[in-house]
């Protein structure tokens, strides 16, 4: 089955990582969070389901296994600021990407030259070529995405989300292409405002959704209703979404046809089953389990 999965952060990797096991599978990668560091282009999301699908994710869930620090340390030695760690592998690859975007490529093609140097099969697809950073306010004050899940330690609580440059961009005809010739659209479980929020803002995509011949399933992100990771509960509280699949599905809205969650959830068809995804057998388990759902419903 052609599965075009809609990701962010390291739930959505991890399910990547399953379905690339069981599907045809093409990603659309949150860009809202890329940024420039060290002179290079950095592109969290998209890096990291590539490295969840190249099996080379280390201990941390978000670097290179077995990376080394070189360059960290001697920018530490010169007295430079190295707050956004960088292996010298991981930086290797954001060097590949900026090469290409100075010689005048698209992002999509920019970061093509990743997922191939990574040896992944499956397309990874930024969700648009253009610059649309997020910022949140917070601490009284407006951050960059990074500086505020990393500087600021993501402490809440989250006052705005300012998205606005969403607005002048739009989804790059790979990402149109992909949805509407996908035969599921998987909504991964990734944190509803700054990673899946900043893909579903993108002027067209909201229709291109609803479109698309194909049923379209979110994952939820709440394990035993608790988030495993990331700032998700913070942004929930923010944008008022209840943390649980039934908050899911609401903010998600006519989008979906179906949630699959480990708890019930009314009004839309679902599936309940552990959602947990701890080790590749898991996560294989949940994409399998997704795309069989997704299989079962029709529009």
């Amino acid at each position: 089955m052609r599965v075009t999965l809609l990701s962010g952060g390291t739930g959505g990797a991890k399910l990547a990582r399953g379905l690339a096991e069981v599907s045809d599978l093409t990603v659309v990668a949150n860009s809202g969070d890329d940024a420039e560091v060290y002179g290079v282009h950095v592109a969290p999301d998209p890096d990291l389901v590539t490295y969840w699908l190249a099996d080379e994710i280390d201990e941390r869930g978000y670097g290179l296994r077995g990376d080394t620090w070189e360059v960290m340390e001697a920018l530490e030695r010169a007295a430079r600021p190295t707050w956004f760690r960088l292996g010298d592998r991981d930086l290797a690859m954001c060097l590949i990407r900026t090469e290409e975007l100075r010689a005048g490529a698209r992002l999509t093609d920019a970061h093509a030259r990743v997922v191939e140097a990574m040896g992944v099969a499956s397309r990874v697809l930024p969700m648009t070529d253009e610059p649309v950073p997020t910022r949140v306010l917070a601490a009284g004050r407006w951050w960059a995405l990074q500086e505020f899940m990393i500087l600021n330690g993501a402490q809440g609580p989250v006052e705005d989300v300012d998205l606005a440059s969403v607005s002048s961009a739009g989804p790059t005809p790979d990402v149109l292409e992909a949805i509407a010739l996908a035969e599921a659209v998987v909504v991964g479980p990734s944190n509803p405002v700054i990673s899946i929020g900043p893909i579903l803002a993108l002027p067209g995509m909201h229709d291109a959704l609803v479109r698309t011949r194909a049923p379209v399933v979110a994952v939820s992100p709440f394990v035993e209703g608790r988030v495993l990771k990331g700032p998700t509960a913070a942004f929930c509280e923010h944008a008022g979404i209840e943390r649980s699949a039934q908050g899911i599905a609401g903010a998600y809205g006519e989008v979906i046809d179906g949630v699959v969650a480990d708890e019930p959830v009314d009004g839309l068809p679902s599936l309940e089953i552990e959602t947990l995804m701890n080790d590749v057998p898991s996560m294989r388990r949940v994409a399998e389990k997704t795309v069989d759902f997704a299989a079962s419903l029709r529009r």
